[in-house]
């Protein structure tokens, strides 16, 4: 039975509350920016049309690292909220 199970690889999935997320790296500033400006759900909202599937964490830092600006106008940040 050990032989079988080796070399396989699954993906796990659970799902998060995104107020518990916890961002790494260069996501951080801009999820305490989102999450200052009370706009959680609403990205939750997005993320649900966005990513009807579902989302990795690794991708979901990674969109908030990088599509800060973005993500920002998506949900009415202004820049002084930034």
């Amino acid at each position: 039975m050990k032989d079988k199970m080796k070399g396989l690889n699954m993906k796990l999935y659970r799902e998060l509350d995104l107020s518990t997320f916890e961002a790494w790296s260069g996501a951080v500033e801009t999820y305490e920016t989102i999450k200052g400006a009370d706009k959680l759900i609403d990205l939750e909202c997005l993320l649900e049309d966005l990513y009807p599937d579902g989302i990795e964490e690794t991708q979901l830092n990674d969109l908030l690292w990088f599509e800060s600006d973005w993500l920002y106008d998506c949900l009415g940040i202004s820049e002084e909220e930034e």
